[in-house]
């Protein structure tokens, strides 16, 4: 099943085209740009990965792929010099890039797992450019099969006949439930996406990745959910997530939440997917939302949908409480948000011993 999975998987969601390393330089796979052109964004240093991020030329898995092969181009630079100013170096880079997503903490786990790799490989005299770059790729590797085991358990989830509501990108997880329970399970389904102001992830990534597995896709405004769900157009609703916290409080695009409130009122289940909690985000209080520039607001795609006089607001996430949530979608099984501390304490306290 791995290889024709992969076989079938539609543009966006191949790695090598979220990222890669080449000739000591990172090439981000330019979403801003998705479906226009497929085009990819040269960085050779830090500042520039970092600014990629920040200014949404990636979202979703793209920022982690692209950090972590930024510190294997540092990692490179600084080759030659003694092993403290490289450590040193590598650990500005590691601030810098994480602070570029305030919210979803996924990047800054990642880079810590990176900083004590290069570490050890130091203290061991292994070439580090190398070394990182080895376990990069063990790192994605078990992405993907994480990936194709919390897939599995999406498509199982879903039902023939289906109607599925989904908000913003929900990256290879959900794409990869779709291709399952449609092309290797036969189940008839269609998919809803709104369109995911003010960058349009929606529809420029998602309807265009769902279509491309030919799957019936229709995109809607974002204001449209409820009224789908009245109809009833919606069986399921899928996200992806940012964060998840201990306590089962689900962090994700702005819009989430009120379609979890639609969803919940109309007896449609709300699934996520995730990587599983962060055990540094215990509860809603140490969720840190980030503010983009309320500017993003007034215009769509360098448009101005409004007077530059008028304030305006952009919250780039929301919080949706546990009692709105039916599962969180893990590789440990669908599991109740209520659930989630006291399972991977258990896990956590199994792998120590």
């Amino acid at each position: 099943m791995e290889s024709s999975l992969k076989d079938i998987l539609p543009y966006l969601v191949r790695f090598e085209n979220i990222s890669r390393y080449e000739d000591g330089e990172v090439l981000i796979g330019d979403r801003s740009k998705y479906p226009f052109e497929r085009a990819f964004v040269r960085c050779g240093d830090v500042e520039s990965v970092a600014q990629a991020i920040e200014h949404m030329v990636t979202q979703g898995s793209g920022p982690r792929h692209s950090a972590v092969y930024a510190m294997a181009m540092v990692a490179r630079q600084v080759e030659r010099r003694e092993p403290a100013e490289v450590l040193q170096h590598l650990e500005a880079a590691r601030a810098r890039l994480a602070a570029t997503r305030p919210t979803n903490t996924s990047i800054a786990r990642a880079l810590a797992r990176m900083m004590a790799v290069a570490q050890e490989a130091l203290a061991c005299e292994m070439p580090l450019e190398e070394t990182l770059l080895q376990w990069i790729d063990k790192f994605f590797k078990e992405s993907y099969d994480r990936m194709t085991t919390v897939a599995c358990l999406g498509a199982d989830l879903i039902e023939d006949g289906d109607g599925i509501l989904t908000m913003c990108f929900a990256e290879a997880p959900f794409i990869m439930s779709l291709a399952i329970a449609a092309h290797q399970d036969g189940k008839r389904i269609r998919v809803y996406t709104p369109e995911t102001r003010p960058y349009l992830q929606g529809a420029r990534l998602t309807a265009p990745s769902v279509h491309e597995l030919g799957i019936p896709v229709q995109i809607v405004t974002d204001n449209m959910p409820a009224y789908l769900m009245s109809q009833g157009k919606i069986q399921k609703y899928f996200t992806g997530s940012d964060l998840v916290t201990l306590d089962g409080h689900v962090v994700n695009k702005v819009g989430t939440f009120q379609n979890a409130l639609a969803a919940h009122h109309h007896g449609v289940p709300y699934f996520a997917f995730s990587k599983g909690p962060d055990a540094e985000r215990p509860d809603r209080a140490s969720v840190m939302i980030e503010e983009r520039d309320p500017a993003e607001v007034r215009a769509c795609r360098g448009i101005s949908t409004t007077s530059d006089e008028i304030p305006a607001y952009y919250p780039a996430f929301d919080v949706t409480p546990p009692y709105l949530v039916a599962g969180v979608i893990t590789v440990h099984g669908v599991l109740s948000p209520y659930d989630l501390r006291r399972y991977y304490q258990d896990v956590s306290s199994q792998e120590e011993r």
